[in-house]
């Protein structure tokens, strides 16, 4: 038995994207620690057998001060609980968890889901994050990437070696709950982008070239799903949700935790992203479900979909090109819309099943 500490910057990320791995450890008889920020998720943990230890952590904030006590709040949990492996998710956690940990000679695995705009940008934060994530990373032990892109950046910048470091399938989809579900009868063809809230998911292309549909076709909807993020400056304001309702371009279905049941009722998901993604846990999930998908020819996007086989791949930033691909799904006929579908519950079940991320964990786990 060991004792493992798993960390996020939100207790609502580790339930609902890292609860089956908990489970499993702790069927494994290890002790489990769940370090995250206390919110409504946080009990949930405790609920699954996992014991809980609240910390502050500044998601999007540029503070170095509150950042500096995050990491000292890491390396006091860390040596009072006696830690050996810990497991790191989301990009403040690699950062500061990950030294901590080493400073108190804990072993440690990373989970690197999209690199946003941390080595694309050319100003003083983003060199900074940059150079934290180079001394950061090179401490770890093993370090899981979810594209192959992201991870041939860290070979290439030489933070890690190959032996030390391996491709998920994304976040992978418990398969179990997210299941084939075709949408109820109705003459409308409907569509919906699940994703927070932000312009670099593409959600400003996505209102306008449903704009441009509406103008063409009469039987077609659009749907938001996912959180807004009014503190990020690229964040999607009430005032435009409500403007784009006003005018019929959208609905806004809010923020849910049962995803699956608002995406049921969908013919398509689309996701024009132009962020340096992982693998979009939407985009699995809603192919899971049988959705054919709709996404950019961008890195982590174009893992899930084979172009005309589930969906289809647009050019990141171009209104037209998604607008173009969404014509097309939508002259489609039915039967061709249904067996994109079942493609894309192919794929998912042969490349993205949950239960190969977990297998691969606890693979690295005895190892290390």
């Amino acid at each position: 038995m060991m004792k493992i500490a798993i960390t996020a910057n939100t207790s609502w990320y580790l339930y609902n994207f890292r609860k089956n791995t908990i489970l499993e450890l702790i069927k494994q008889n290890h002790e489990v620690y769940a370090i995250a920020p206390l919110d409504e998720y946080s009990s949930r943990l405790m609920k699954l057998g996992c014991k809980f230890s609240d910390i502050k952590i500044d998601r999007s904030g540029k503070n170095l001060y509150k950042d500096f006590k995050t990491f000292f709040d890491f390396y006091r949990i860390f040596r009072r609980e006696n830690i050996s492996i810990v497991l790191n998710f989301t990009p403040k956690n690699n950062i500061y968890s990950t030294l901590a940990a080493w400073l108190n000679r804990i072993k440690i695995v990373n989970n690197i889901a999209g690199l946003g705009v941390i080595f694309t940008k050319n100003n003083f934060f983003s060199k900074l994050v940059s150079l934290l994530y180079k001394i950061s990373q090179s401490k770890a032990d093993f370090i899981f990437f979810q594209n192959e892109e992201d991870r041939n950046l860290f070979l290439n910048l030489k933070i890690i070696d190959i032996n030390k470091s391996d491709r998920l399938p994304g976040s992978g989809v418990d398969l179990s709950r997210f299941q084939v579900s075709p949408k109820n009868k109705s003459t409308e063809l409907k569509f919906i982008l699940v994703a927070r809230l932000i312009a670099e998911k593409g959600i400003y292309h996505y209102i306008e070239a449903a704009k441009l549909i509406l103008e063409k076709y009469n039987y077609v909807e659009f749907y938001l799903l996912g959180p807004l993020d009014l503190n990020n400056p690229s964040g999607i304001s009430n005032a435009d949700i409500k403007e784009w309702e006003r005018i019929n371009v959208v609905k806004y279905l809010g923020f849910s935790d049962c995803v699956e049941h608002d995406i049921k009722d969908m013919d398509c998901v689309v996701l024009p992203s132009y962020y340096r993604e992982g693998v979009p846990k939407s985009l699995l999930e809603a192919a899971a479900m049988g959705k054919p998908i709709i996404t950019t020819d961008n890195i982590g996007c174009r893992e899930v979909v084979d172009d005309t086989i589930n969906g289809f791949l647009c050019e990141m930033r171009s209104t037209k090109s998604l607008f173009d691909c969404i014509e097309k799904f939508i002259e489609l006929p039915d039967d061709k819309r249904a067996e994109m579908g079942m493609q894309s519950r192919v794929k998912i079940m042969n490349s993205f099943d949950e239960k190969i991320i977990i297998e691969k964990y606890i693979d690295v786990i005895n190892k290390i």
